[in-house]
């Protein structure tokens, strides 16, 4: 009686390979992109923590051109991807810079006139990509 082989043959095993090897080269890009996001809307998070309270800190004291620092209103001042959340340096605007490992600064900037907040990267030379930003701020 003849003796039955069972198993993969070279081929087959190369061919495996070769799909694991083109999931893989679309997959690290993409995830990386997904991480560089997520830092970004990390940031965002924190510092739209900060709006309500910066708002009526200014309109209890009448001062709408300047905002309180993060730790006066109680807000929380970095996270894992978060360096840290700090306030604009007085007379280059309204609103909070936070600056995000490996990616960039964002600014959260507050318009007096219209009492509204906007997104606004590329402070400090580092911008962050428009791919990274989420709808709300491109």
């Amino acid at each position: 009686m003849k003796k039955l082989q069972k198993g993969f043959t070279l081929i087959e095993l190369m061919i495996v390979v070769a799909i694991i090897g083109i999931l893989a080269a679309v997959a690290i890009p993409a995830y990386s992109d997904y991480l560089s996001r997520s830092k970004v809307v990390e940031a965002i998070g924190l510092m739209a923590g900060l709006k309500t309270p910066a708002e009526e800190w200014m309109a209890s004291m009448g001062l709408y051109n300047t905002v309180p620092a993060p730790s006066e209103i109680g807000g929380k001042t970095g996270g894992k991807y978060t360096r840290d959340v700090t306030k604009i340096a007085p007379g280059t605007g309204v609103g909070y810079t936070a600056s995000v490992t490996g990616i960039g600064d964002l600014q959260m900037v507050y318009a007096p006139g219209t009492k509204s907040w906007t997104c606004k990267t590329g402070v400090g030379g580092t911008a962050i990509k428009n791919a990274h930003l989420p709808t709300s701020c491109k």
